[in-house]
């Protein structure tokens, strides 16, 4: 079978479960890491080699520019900090190279614009990181939302994605770092909330946003975030988002006819069987494959397993030589509604968009 090439762009800590995923997804291996130090790069390889080992070793690379111009390396996977994706996908794009990017894409919808203007300029494909858009839950979810019965008309969605960051985490951590995550916990955990909106509204955008940033980082990096979004025809919805606050990853979705409860919506308990609940009885999906004996279904990575399915059909989509145009779409409506998020947040005053 042929195999997608990807070269990750970082040692970041995601990047080692996305190399489970990878290693599992059948139809792509990593063929090269690239960080800033030749030797990191080897470390990670070989640490990960000796768990998930792919028949070639991946290549170690000591720069960027190394990995863009490899002719071993199909496409990147790009879990760099949110500031630097800018100039490094436009330079992936004109390299030819397929772009799997972590999120939020960008710092604004100006950069993520200038971004997508690459990739349909060179003929390459763009993908967000979200994982959950790649379940097998969600066509029953949509199949609830349509059916005019199950829920009726959508009046409400709630959603809330937490966890508590620690001394360490909110004093050192990237993610509370202006100058590399600007939009901090709203961009890390918020983007998650904001596609689950759009995705259940088939992509409207709210007509209004009010913000608040309850919690900052030393240099104003919002740690705990809510927001409060306005649609047409009376339809709300309202999440938030932290690091200082319990684990949870939850959504809940109201209908005049009934509602819809997913209490893990961004990393399900089950990986084997996703479920959610539908005026309050279990659905279950069948991702294709029952979960070993003595193994947690929670443990992301496995053959069946939404963040393998996503390099599963993001290597499909490129070998199928077409462009998958919605992905792109996707991504842009979320950044929309997240640039807006923050400047409400900030200004105190509700935004229109």
């Amino acid at each position: 079978m042929k195999k997608l090439r990807i070269g990750f762009a970082s040692t970041a800590g995601i990047g080692r479960k996305n190399w489970k995923a990878v290693f599992h997804s059948g139809n792509c291996v990593v063929s090269a890491v690239a960080s800033r130090e030749v030797g990191r790069s080897r470390q990670f390889i070989e640490e990960l080699q000796r768990e998930f080992s792919f028949p070639e070793t991946p290549c170690a690379l000591g720069s960027y520019q190394e990995l863009l111009a490899s002719p071993e390396v199909d496409a990147v996977y790009v879990p760099m900090p949110t500031a630097l994706r800018r100039d490094f996908v436009i330079r992936a794009a004109q390299a030819g190279k397929h772009i799997l990017c972590e999120k939020p894409c960008a710092t604004s919808r100006l950069e993520l614009e200038e971004m997508m203007a690459a990739c349909q300029r060179h003929s390459v494909q763009f993908m967000d990181g979200v994982m959950f858009m790649h379940n097998p839950r969600l066509p029953l979810i949509r199949a609830a939302l349509d059916d005019g019965r199950s829920l009726g008309k959508l009046q409400r969605i709630s959603s809330a994605f937490c966890f508590p960051g620690g001394e360490e985490f909110l004093s050192n951590n990237i993610r509370v770092k202006r100058e590399l995550e600007p939009a901090g916990c709203l961009g890390d955990l918020g983007w998650y909330s904001l596609r689950i909106t759009l995705w259940t509204l088939n992509w409207q955008l709210p007509h209004s946003v009010s913000a608040t940033i309850l919690a900052r980082s030393a240099d104003g990096t919002p740690t705990e975030f809510s927001a409060e979004l306005f649609f047409a025809d009376g339809v709300s919805s309202g999440f938030y988002c932290s690091f200082l606050t319990a684990k949870q990853n939850w959504a809940f979705i109201s209908g005049r006819n009934g509602s819809l409860w997913m209490p893990d919506f961004v990393h399900p308990r089950n990986g084997y069987e996703p479920a959610f609940e539908l005026n309050e009885q279990v659905v279950r999906a069948d991702s294709g494959a029952p979960c070993p004996p003595g193994s947690d279904p929670a443990i992301p990575g496995h053959s069946t397993a939404q963040d393998t399915r996503m390099f599963r059909n993001f290597a499909n989509q490129i070998f199928s030589g077409t462009l998958n145009r919605d992905w792109p779409f996707w991504s842009l409506k979320t950044q929309i509604v997240l640039d807006a998020c923050l400047q409400a947040g900030k200004s105190g005053k509700s935004v229109a968009l």
